[in-house]
């Protein structure tokens, strides 16, 4: 019972977090002129339009009880990245959306903490102020994480647009082993030097301080 109660204060900042990050990218692909997220009805607040199966679900479900936090995604939007007016520059436009969009709601929350929480009755104010602590940390967590700059994360989208058309597709080709290079970054060589007795975890200390240094800075400007 106890694990279910610390499981509901992170569903709602989960589902806004990943749902209104997808929905992003769909939006600003659409004034970028690629309708394709429009025609898939992704253009949506509602998280039953991006909801994967097991990236959404079962991933999340698992490493909770597992581990007792959470991670997952939700179904990427789909993207005609040679509709877009100008695809390059474009491009990074429509990447950069998603982080931007979970920057946004961090802040919002971090408002909302602060301004509306000691509004509230007693009874109602620890389920609230969990919730809001818990966006604050997902969406800022998922905000970094997507701007790492490997393929195909966002950031790898932005350094695609950014390296010069040869390189640019060089580095773009690492898409097609992007999900096995973060596999091993998040899981494979943290076991290992687990196994060692040794610190493997490379990506902890690489989202650590961008991740202090923004959630410290957005703190000063709405908390």
């Amino acid at each position: 019972m106890q694990t279910l109660q610390g499981l509901t204060v992170w569903v709602l900042p989960v589902l806004f977090a990943i749902t209104l990050h997808e929905a992003a990218h769909g939006y600003a692909a659409l004034v970028c002129g690629d309708t394709t997220a429009q025609r898939a009805g992704r253009l949506s607040v509602n998280p039953l339009r991006h909801v994967d199966p097991f990236g959404t679900v079962i991933l999340p479900a698992v490493s909770y009880f597992a581990g007792g936090f959470l991670f997952g995604y939700a179904k990427p939007v789909p993207v005609n990245f040679g509709a877009l007016k100008r695809p390059r520059l474009d491009m990074i436009f429509v990447a950069f959306a998603g982080p931007l969009t979970n920057i946004v709601l961090a802040s919002l929350s971090i408002f909302l903490f602060a301004r509306l929480t000691p509004l509230m009755p007693p009874w109602a104010q620890l389920f609230v102020l969990r919730n809001l602590q818990n966006s604050v940390s997902i969406n800022l967590i998922l905000a970094i994480f997507n701007l790492l700059p490997i393929p195909p994360l966002d950031g790898g989208r932005i350094v695609t647009g950014l390296l010069p058309a040869r390189l640019a597709s060089r580095f773009a080709k690492l898409e097609e082993v992007g999900i096995l290079i973060l596999l091993g970054l998040l899981v494979l060589i943290p076991m290992l030097g687990a196994q060692l007795h040794m610190n493997f975890n490379i990506l902890a200390p690489v989202i650590q301080y961008p991740l202090n240094w923004l959630g410290t800075l957005l703190v000063q400007l709405f908390g």
